[in-house]
């Protein structure tokens, strides 16, 4: 089976990859940071024997994700599972307030990159009636919350392309899942913070968040499933979170 991971080189993706090589599953890796993206590659390859074809390109650029996923070596052309990771949040301002250059990013990455790579991928799973298509998206798709107006748009997008995915893919036998987390400690903060990891260890201040591990184990328990189940959508938080402004703090 192969597993195609985007933003593999930290988070979310990197504990989702390692939990389906673990498992005997061949791996596509892809990432902007190709010094990380090779030195995971290499340790996949090694502590679990599995093969692992790593690709440095920008999902926010339509040409690279074509040249990258558009022509596949054999062994690799049939993806089973697609995990649409790779996306983040810049800046935490109010609209008025907002940076563009922040806006763009989170929209380019969160929308735009799912949908080069799903319309990429997608094809071939309805040609061979087979795959699974796992969206990250976030409780901020569910729920929005002050200053995170632009994020909080890019992620109900992502929660309504999960929807539409859903339904379009009915026919062709291809499951969709949505993973919606809450409060979880990964590079999220300090990449929303543009660095600044101070400010981004007080977002977890006080409580136990969740970790990427525990995201990837959901992700897996999705694609473990008998065929004919499909889980549509999974919200996820940390025991002393809610919602998403409603948390308990020690």
């Amino acid at each position: 089976m192969i597993v195609l991971v985007t933003g593999a080189t930290a988070g979310i993706g990197k504990a989702t990859a390692d939990l389906f090589a673990k498992n005997g599953h061949h791996l596509i890796i892809t990432g902007r940071r190709k010094n990380r993206l090779d030195t995971f590659k290499k340790e996949l390859e090694e502590k679990y024997k599995v093969a692992v074809l790593a690709l440095n390109f920008d999902v926010t650029k339509l040409a690279e994700v074509k040249a990258a996923l558009g022509n596949l070596p054999d062994a690799f052309k049939q993806v089973d599972i697609l995990v649409n990771n790779a996306g983040l949040a810049s800046g935490l301002s109010t609209i008025q307030d907002g940076d563009i250059e922040d806006w763009e990013k989170m929209i380019n990455t969160n929308v735009k990159g799912l949908l080069y790579v799903t319309r990429t991928i997608a094809p071939g799973m309805v040609e061979r009636k087979k795959g699974h298509i796992i969206n990250i998206s976030s409780i901020a798709g569910k729920e929005v919350y002050a200053n995170g107006n632009v994020y909080c748009a890019s992620k109900h997008a992502v929660d309504a392309l999960n929807k539409g995915m859903r339904i379009d893919m009915l026919q062709h036998g291809i499951r969709v899942t949505s993973i919606n987390p809450g409060m979880i400690e990964t590079e999220f903060s300090v990449v929303r913070f543009h660095g600044d990891e101070d400010k981004a260890k007080k977002v977890y201040q006080g409580l136990t968040p969740l970790s990427a591990e525990d995201i990837a184990e959901t992700i897996y328990w999705t694609t473990s499933r008998p065929a004919h189940v499909n889980i549509n959508e999974i919200i996820i938080m940390p025991t002393a979170q809610a919602t998403a402004t409603n948390v308990v703090r020690k």
